[in-house]
């Protein structure tokens, strides 16, 4: 058998489609390289709600899963009572942030994650784009406690128009990546999906250069970095796929299952 490697896989627009849906040939690729002895990881900017029925369909009972762009780690094992167990959660103040994208962003939706349990909103949002049933908060509320991840989305705005206003007012303490929309994630500062996965990699004693991750939107970069190979989706912007050591095909595609199929 090969050497085990540590398997890293985004979920949206590189292991399901844009809708939201598993084809038959990437879930059956994925329980192939399970089968070779390779453990899987999924690392997404998804919600801990948003994350479970995906590890479901592709039969993922343990291991770990690494949600909100990094900010939370689950251990996951069939014992356990609900599947899982959070092993940690790093939060922040979303107060400082929320304050100058406001002024920024004044007609901004603004999201802030409930661990567990689902999203507070500042208004709803287009319907599909959170997980769980979001509750509608006075702003204020979203700024009162700490988080693990806070949200802005203007479905008027464009992802370029985004990333322009981010980068003119500055954050700082925190991280942030913009998405394929006008869709602002921000999570503790030192909090990555790359630096979630190092951890993840110790713990299984993999080695550094057995690591694989697969990617297709900004909050990918440094996982792609991080990882002996990075491999970028066709779909992703060009800034994804320079950071990339290669790129592969097309989500609709099925573009991640040619990269699995080379592991086995």
């Amino acid at each position: 058998m090969r050497t085990p490697h540590l398997v890293c896989l985004d979920i949206d627009g590189t292991t399901v489609d844009h809708d939201g849906r598993l084809h038959d040939p990437v879930r059956s690729a994925v329980r192939a390289v399970l089968d070779a002895g390779h453990h899987v990881t999924m690392a997404t900017g998804r919600g801990v709600l948003g994350t479970l029925p995906v590890l479901d369909q592709l039969g993922l009972v343990d291991g770990y899963a690494v949600c909100a762009n990094g900010a939370i780690t689950l251990r996951l094992d069939p014992a356990l009572p609900d599947g899982y167990e959070v092993l940690e959660a790093v939060t922040f103040d979303p107060a400082p942030a929320l304050r100058v994208l406001r002024e920024e962003f004044p007609s901004a939706l603004v999201a802030v994650e409930e661990l567990g349990v689902g999203f507070k909103v500042s208004a709803p949002f287009p319907d599909g784009e959170l997980d769980g049933t979001p509750q509608v908060v006075p702003f204020e509320e979203l700024m009162a406690h700490p988080v693990t991840r806070l949200t802005i989305r203007d479905p008027e705005s464009s992802s370029e128009e985004f990333l322009a206003g981010t980068e003119r007012i500055g954050l700082h303490g925190v991280e942030y990546a913009v998405g394929w929309s006008a869709w602002l994630d921000i999570t503790p500062e030192g909090v990555s999906k790359a630096a979630a996965l190092e951890v993840v990699r110790r713990r299984l004693g993999v080695e550094p250069g057995a690591t694989v991750a697969v990617g297709d939107q900004r909050n990918d970069l440094e996982m792609l970095r991080w990882a002996a190979r990075g491999v970028a989706m066709d779909n992703a912007p060009d800034e994804v796929k320079e950071a990339a050591d290669e790129v592969t095909g097309h989500v609709d595609e099925h573009g991640l299952v040619a990269v699995l199929d080379s592991l086995r």
